[in-house]
């Protein structure tokens, strides 16, 4: 999950094309004595066309010779005279002479991540193993046509690791950012109401069918767990398993899921430190030195500058206890250097914390996130279920010594609910927050260190799910599947036996080595 929405309005207008020419395998994905992807096809009010592969903004070897070409739908499937959008397609064909006739399909993070863009780190995880994997540009994200990202988003949530991080100033800023960005869209004739859940579900339905697929299997990280979710519960026609890693459920999705996710992923990283004579020894007590450091930032806020690496240009960095909040959030995916970072805070030293912090936004990636998709899943099926009352009493569970400011703004969930009041569309469905009641074999992933979907998530949905698979990795942050060897092997078994993967790499696993300062 995440909202650091990211690509460049001129590139949003247009279908956007690597130029790679599909090419035709042999013997890779038949269905019925066709490769998949080769062949155009009508299914009701979809299309699947084949042709050149989707542009990504840093294209990965791994399209190379991907079997490619687009999946055309209604943007609104409730209204008869809807326009339709254009969805790239990526096929990587399976390294196996002798392919599995099920495919996998990748369900991307975010909301507004690019699956497209994500085949390296499906591919780099061995998914594709003995399985083509299918990579679909979720409805408004960087490879579909249309694209609704905002560059001037991207662009003031770079500027406002310089700004008081609940100020009512940096507020209104962040607000007129959405607005701006909103009217943006709509004048390029969105329906801003059509991004959403139930409309994506669809069109993976319909993906499935216009490909011709009469059984494939779903992988989801982050958000896509969200989405997955949803599409085995109002789609499970044709799906033979589903792996979700990073678990985001839709019934509970939500300021207050935020922050007890924060509380459980802290929790491990700060256990681990303790576990560990040396680290316990040079930095005991790490989680009250923290809880003292965000009230102490809260009162009185830290103002430096900084270079991040990489970048040719000084920063300012203003670090109150709501930006301390947010930087570990994501911190805990270098976890080894916290415990450091975290002590030398305390002692009058904020360079390392500055520069991640003031790093977060790279300029590169501006333009690649959709934002339209943020705020079309955000603002139609979390905000109009959680009252903020709701979400500051979960913050204060979760963390009852932090100041109200604090928990007037979850993590990652930044001036949400007045954004949505902007974005101004209608609430989904209730059913939207229904629990997934499924017997589709499932696989339910987790790290010990996410601070973004804890890893009570799992056994949360696995309640309604009877034949999953509940695995929670120690000592790994938000999706597993990107930094686990223990936890790609896992998964590809997982696929191979949806009722009985090899878990056995868990016994093996060895907490991190903290960086020791003299």
């Amino acid at each position: 999950m995440a909202r650091s929405p990211i690509r460049s309005a001129a590139a949003a207008t247009g279908i956007l094309f690597t130029g790679l020419l599909a090419v035709t395998p042999s013997a890779q994905g038949m269905t019925h004595g066709e490769a998949i992807g080769t062949v155009s096809r009508t299914v009701g009010d979809a299309r699947f066309e084949p042709g050149p592969c989707p542009r990504t903004a840093e294209p990965p070897a791994v399209l190379e010779g991907a079997r490619c070409g687009t999946l055309t739908v209604p943007e609104n499937r409730t209204e008869p005279d809807s326009r339709t959008i254009t969805l790239g397609v990526a096929i990587v064909a399976a390294a196996a002479d002798k392919p599995k006739p099920d495919p996998i399909v990748w369900l991307a993070g975010g909301p507004g991540d690019d699956a497209v863009g994500e085949a390296k780190m499906a591919i780099d995880g061995g998914l594709n193993r003995d399985r083509d994997v299918i990579f679909m540009s979720q409805r408004g994200t960087y490879s579909a046509d249309p694209a609704l990202t905002c560059r001037i988003i991207d662009e003031f949530n770079a500027r406002a690791v310089g700004l008081v991080y609940n100020a009512p100033a940096t507020e209104r800023r962040h607000v007129e950012a959405t607005r701006t960005c909103r009217d943006q869209l709509v004048g390029r004739g969105a329906d801003l109401a059509a991004y959403n859940d139930i409309e994506s579900a669809a069109d993976y339905a319909d993906l499935r069918r216009t490909l011709n697929i009469p059984r494939w299997n779903v992988f989801g990280i982050s958000y896509g767990t969200h989405l997955a979710l949803i599409y085995m519960r109002d789609h499970p026609e044709g799906i033979r398993s589903v792996g979700i890693d990073g678990i985001l459920p839709p019934s509970t999705s939500g300021s207050a899921l935020t922050w007890s996710s924060a509380r459980q992923g802290f929790d491990g990283l700060f256990k681990a430190c303790a576990d560990q004579p040396a680290c316990d020894r040079r930095y005991p007590n790490l989680s009250a030195t923290f809880d003292r450091l965000v009230r102490e930032l809260e009162a009185k806020p830290l103002t430096t500058t900084v270079t991040p690496p990489g970048s040719p240009n000084a920063v300012k960095v203003v670090l109150d206890g709501g930006a301390l909040v947010n930087w570990l959030t994501s911190a805990t995916h270098v976890a080894t250097g916290v415990p450091r970072s975290l002590d030398e805070l305390a002692h009058g030293k904020p360079r390392r914390i500055a520069e991640q912090w003031a790093g977060r936004n790279d300029p590169q990636t501006f333009g690649r996130v959709s934002h339209g998709l943020v705020y079309g899943v955000f603002c139609s099926e979390w905000v109009p279920y959680e009252t903020e009352a709701e979400g500051i009493r979960g913050g204060q569970a979760a963390f009852p010594t932090f100041p109200r400011s604090v928990l007037a703004q979850a993590p990652q969930l930044t001036f949400l609910r007045p954004d949505c009041a902007v974005w101004d569309i209608p609430a989904a469905p209730r059913s939207i927050r229904d629990v997934t009641r499924s017997d589709i074999p499932t696989l339910a992933l987790s790290g010990g260190f996410d601070s973004q979907t804890g890893a009570e998530n799992g056994p949360y949905v696995a309640r309604t799910l009877p034949r999953a698979t509940v695995v929670t990795v120690l000592y790994e942050p938000h999706v597993v599947f990107a930094s686990s060897k223990c936890a790609q092997s896992i998964t590809v078994s997982f696929f191979d036996s949806p009722t009985a993967p090899n878990t056995g790499c868990l016994k093996d696993l060895k907490p991190p080595a903290f960086e020791i300062a003299p």
